[in-house]
């Protein structure tokens, strides 16, 4: 099932009722699911999501099903299934089975019939505004509809004229019939189906009439006869709900839910219809854009599954909520990232250098390992030459005290070359330093033993005449807020609004692109998306899968060199 090695979960309170249920029988093998709504792409949270299910099921040899809560086809598209089932399989994990849940149309609403002759449904006229009126607060009770004590008779077939199409949008609604004075406000009469006009991905135009999201799932679950439904913490007073369900609809199968804390990422902003309203407005490049949380963003961005997974394992499960340090992710990535990939010069801010003393048109190839703390990575060869380009930020006309790097009179080593001494400044009409003269030292090449002297500044380079062209993107955190989902729906269940308030949108942080045209070494120039290299004193970087283009690519910022974060040590 997981197609991936797997180290399975840390102690927790799920696996030690899993661990009861099958001791004592209640269970004979353990199914479980990961039940994403294809309305919009995967983000970091999911990923937890998916990490618990899969691979709990998997530590017990049991099963997992990949289902889409397809309830809502006005907000549904197959671009969202197909992406989903991508990100599932790109974080290492298999489907034992792919489910819809409009393939349990018919016996939903076989059940919702069933529910009507029992006297636990009804067909109601109010709009949802009126409904929302009615339904109370937190404290204070709600009110009977006026068509709640319409027959089974008469609700039966108002339900099957509902099927029909007889009604318009809105017209009409089936509510459970419980308690509308329930301290427990997902009590109070919730709507199970609602009319919709709107053409489904998988069904067609079969259907005007749909499913609430928290009456189809436990059936989906029953009729699946997943044993450990595992959801959010949000869920928990839905539970009730979900259990009445079950039981009301005679379900043969009986499953439970169980609750384990979210996970909330500091800085990060998991509302898909956040998310949505920023694909749809154009405030990113997509569902994909490498500051989006989405799985596809941090795809494209350079993060790869296995830093993820690391991640979610360290996070654990747990059911308290909590926010986690976004330099907890950042340091599962230096982590994968650190042994594996080459470490080269890329210069993102260039400022030419001539050499002033090297041979005009000569061209020595200089050896530079590929990763100092992996030796089996080798080395390759860079070229150097009379003219360079360094960082621009690598030099100062008139210095501070204790700078180090690159000022007229100073001398400085050039990573895997020479000592270079700057003895001259060209600037253009404006004033502005456009180019440095310095001699180089021959006797002071890298390797060679040289000992004279030292010098305290060591920088990273490019040779001019072979260097790569490339497109440098830098990124900060979208959001600047710390908590920007504090007031976001759940996903899954209903909100009253059709959007979520446009003030997060002044949360945006305008720093969290800059984009730098610079260069790279030469043997990066047939690079493609997804290769990842580590560049001297910048960090981690991962060719764009979206504009790179080949000669010029283009290289997305995946992380920093270093963090403070420590990760907490498990057991």
């Amino acid at each position: 099932m997981i197609a991936v090695e797997n180290r399975g979960t840390p102690s927790n309170f799920i696996k030690n009722v899993i661990t009861e249920d099958l001791r004592s029988g209640k269970v004979k093998e353990v199914i479980t699911r990961f039940p994403p709504e294809p309305n919009g792409y995967l983000h970091i949270g999911h990923a937890k999501a998916i990490w618990i299910n899969f691979t709990l099921a998997d530590e017990f040899g049991g099963k997992t099903h990949l289902r889409f809560d397809d309830t809502n086809p006005a907000k549904e598209d197959l671009e969202y299934v197909n992406s989903i089932q991508e990100d599932v399989k790109w974080l290492g994990f298999e489907w034992e089975e792919l489910r819809f849940a409009s393939d349990y149309f018919e016996e939903m609403y076989t059940r919702a019939e069933l529910l009507i002759t029992k006297g636990k449904a009804y067909v109601d006229d109010l709009s949802a505004d009126e409904i929302r009126q009615l339904r109370g607060t937190l404290t204070q009770p709600g009110q009977n509809s006026p068509y709640r004590e319409r027959s089974a008779e008469e609700n039966l077939d108002l339900f099957r004229r509902m099927r029909a199409g007889e009604f318009k949008d809105g017209e009409k609604v089936l509510r459970a019939k419980i308690d509308m004075a329930s301290p427990n406000i997902n009590l109070r009469d919730p709507v199970i189906y609602r009319i919709s006009h709107s053409h489904h991905h998988n069904t067609g135009d079969k259907w005007c009439i749909y499913p609430m999201y928290t009456y189809a799932h436990p059936l989906e679950d029953a009729i699946e006869s997943v044993t450990h439904s595992l959801c959010s913490l949000e869920f928990e007073d839905q539970r009730p709900f979900y259990d009445w369900v079950v039981a009301e609809c005679e379900m043969p199968a009986v499953p439970h839910q169980y609750e384990f804390g979210r996970l909330n990422l500091a800085q990060t902003m998991t509302s898909k219809r956040k998310l949505k309203l920023l694909v749809d407005e154009g405030h990113v490049d997509g569902w994909d854009d490498p500051r989006m949380p989405t799985l596809s963003g941090l795809r494209r961005r350079g993060y790869t599954p296995e830093a993820i997974r690391s991640f979610v394992y360290e996070a654990g499960i747990s059911k308290s909520q909590g926010l986690v340090d976004l330099q907890m992710l950042e340091h599962f990535i230096r982590e994968d990232l650190k042994l594996t990939v080459p470490r080269t010069m890329a210069v993102l801010r260039p400022l030419k250098v001539v050499i002033t003393n090297y041979p005009e048109g000569e061209t020595e190839w200089l050896e530079a390992e590929n990763n100092t703390e992996n030796e089996a990575m080798g080395t390759r060869q860079i070229p150097f030459s009379r003219e360079i380009y360094i960082e621009r930020d690598d030099f100062m006309e008139n210095p501070p005290n204790k700078y180090f790097r690159l000022f007229p009179g100073n001398e400085v080593r050039l990573k895997h070359a020479y000592f270079i001494k700057c003895n001259e400044v060209i600037k253009d009409g404006n004033g502005e330093v456009i180019e440095l003269h310095c001699t180089y030292d021959v006797e002071t090449k890298s390797g060679s033993g040289f000992t004279g002297r030292k010098v305290k500044g060591t920088l990273h380079w490019v040779e001019a005449s072979q260097a790569v062209p490339a497109e440098f993107r830098l990124y900060e955190p979208l959001i600047s807020a710390e908590e920007p989902d504090a007031d976001t729906e759940v996903d899954g269940l209903e909100a009253s609004a059709e959007k979520p308030e446009p003030s997060f949108l002044d949360q945006l942080n305008p720093k969290s692109i800059e984009i730098l045209q610079g260069f790279v070494e030469p043997a990066l120039k047939d690079s493609v998306p997804q290769d990842k290299f580590q560049f001297f004193r910048h960090g981690y970087f991962n060719v764009d899968s979206k504009y790179s283009a080949p000669g010029r690519p283009v290289f997305n910022l995946v992380v920093s060199l270093k963090s403070s974060f420590q990760p907490p040590k498990q057991g």
